[in-house]
C-alpha cells in the first residue's frame, strides 16, 4: 500500500486527529495512538487499523517513552492546544533537533498562530469563522448547524492527512522533516475558493415528477 513502512504516532483526541490517523492506516501506516491512562472504555469508531498504548504522561518515564516512540517514527500527530507539548519537552523544536525527517503535525482550529491560537472551540465555531456556516441554509432564514463532517472531519483530519502525505513526498526529494500547522478554519479557504460563497442562499426547493428537485 502507499503508505507501507510509514510509522506514525498519534496521541489520542476526539473527531478530527483520530479520523486523520484513520486515513493513513487505511493506506497502509502503522498507526500507534498514545491514550491516557484510567479512562473509561467506549466504542472507536476511527481506530481501524491502528495499534493502542497508554502512557501516563504527568510522569517523567512516561513523557521519557513518548520521545522515545516519536523520535523513532516518521509523522507525529499531535491535536491539543497550542503549548502542550513544549511544556512536556516534546515540542517540534525539540524533536526535530533530534530526528531531522520527522514530519510534526499539529491539528487544531485556529492555527498556531494569531488572537485565537490559545482559544478553545468546537465544529461549528470553526464553520462559522470561515464564512461557510452561512451558506447552510434558506434564504431569510438562520443557517442550520450541520454534523460534524465539515469543519472536523473535511477542514480538519482530511486536510491534515493530505498535509502529511505532501510532506511525506517533500521528504523524499530533500530527506527533511516538517512541522505541519493544520487549521480547521484556514483549511475552508479552499472551501470558499469554490466560488458558491458569491451565490444568495437558496430561496426554496420545488420537487417535480420522478424525485427531481430544482433549487431555486
Amino acid at each position: 500500500m502507499a503508505l507501507a513502512g510509514v510509522r506514525v504516532i498519534e496521541l489520542a483526541g476526539l473527531a478530527p486527529a483520530p479520523f486523520c490517523g484513520m486515513i493513513l492506516a487505511d493506506f497502509g501506516a502503522k498507526v500507534i495512538r498514545v491514550d491516557r491512562t484510567k479512562t473509561g472504555m467506549s466504542l472507536d469508531t476511527q481506530a481501524r487499523g491502528k495499534r493502542s498504548v497508554a502512557i501516563n504522561l504527568k510522569t517523567s518515564e512516561g513523557i521519557s517513552l513518548l520521545k522515545k516512540l516519536c523520535l523513532q517514527s516518521d509523522v507525529v500527530l499531535e491535536p491539543y492546544r497550542k503549548g502542550v507539548m513544549e511544556k512536556l519537552g516534546l515540542g517540534p523544536q525539540e524533536l526535530l533537533k533530534e530526528n531531522p525527517r520527522l514530519i510534526y503535525a499539529r491539528l487544531t482550529g485556529y492555527g498556531q498562530s494569531g488572537s485565537y491560537a490559545s482559544a478553545a472551540g468546537h465544529d461549528i465555531n470553526y464553520l462559522a469563522m470561515s464564512g461557510l456556516l452561512s451558506r447552510l441554509g434558506r434564504s431569510g432564514e438562520k443557517p442550520y448547524a450541520p454534523l460534524n463532517l465539515i469543519a472536523d472531519f473535511a477542514g480538519g483530519g482530511l486536510s491534515c492527512a493530505l498535509g502529511i502525505v505532501l510532506a511525506l513526498l517533500e521528504r523524499e526529494r530533500s530527506g527533511r522533516g516538517q512541522i505541519i500547522d493544520a487549521s480547521m478554519v484556514s483549511a475552508h479557504s479552499h472551501n470558499n475558493a469554490l466560488g458558491n460563497c458569491d451565490r444568495p442562499p437558496i430561496e426554496h426547493v420545488v420537487v417535480k415528477e420522478k424525485g427531481f428537485a430544482e433549487i431555486k
